[in-house]
């Protein structure tokens, strides 16, 4: 199974934002064990690239690991070469995309407007990032599915247990998971670890 099609399969995209790179692995590892599939590490994590690569050789094929928050190619490119599988953006720099999808590697940017979207699509891109889908909420999806039901939507930013039925009623293919799933802090205990593995379990409950 290639990476678009184990995305469109597991639907759950965890994010670490703001995590320590000392605790990444165990943050994977306690995802993974709730049924998450597909982890991606903000560029703005100290010595990403070294965590990229040591959790991908980590989990093999058990995860999918992909780059986020890239800004630009240079980045990607760094990022693919330590083994990124997909590169996320926040917004659509239609060079990113196209030296992602160079190396043959998923590219999800980040867009909002029904423009931004079929401009990103249009350029390349595998999967469409609706962020921040808080903004405008479920019905959005919906919303743009009408006149543009060929592009895959995944909304980001906001997403939680309480919407996330709502969003994939509505049309999405995925979801990306920021600090509902994985929260922002210094240390991670074991008892944070079996609770994250929790968390993880009830997302993945819901699709």
């Amino acid at each position: 199974m290639d990476v678009l099609q184990s995305i469109y399969q597991h639907k759950l995209v965890a994010i670490l934002r703001g995590v320590p790179p000392e605790h990444i692995l165990d943050v994977a590892h306690a995802l993974h064990q709730g049924g998450i599939r597909t982890l991606e590490i903000t560029v703005d994590t100290p010595n990403v690239l070294d965590a990229i690569e040591q959790v991908s050789k980590e989990f093999d094929q058990e995860l999918i690991i992909g780059a986020g928050t890239v800004l630009d190619p240079e980045t990607a490119r760094a990022a693919i070469m330590a083994g990124a599988q997909f590169i996320f953006s926040p917004t659509v720099d239609i060079d990113t995309i196209k030296l992602t999808k160079r190396y043959g590697i998923v590219s999800i940017p980040g867009a909002m407007t029904p423009t931004e979207i079929l401009t990103a699509y249009e350029n390349g891109a595998d999967l469409i990032k609706v962020f921040p889908a808080t903004v405008l909420g479920p019905t959005y999806i919906k919303d743009i599915k009408g006149p543009l039901p060929h592009i895959p939507l995944m909304p980001t930013g906001g997403v939680n247990l309480n919407n996330i039925s709502a969003y994939f009623q509505g049309g999405a293919v995925a979801a990306g998971l920021g600090s509902s799933l994985v929260k922002k802090q210094r240390t991670y205990s074991k008892e944070d670890l079996q609770a994250l593995t929790q968390r993880a379990k009830q997302f993945v409950a819901k699709v």
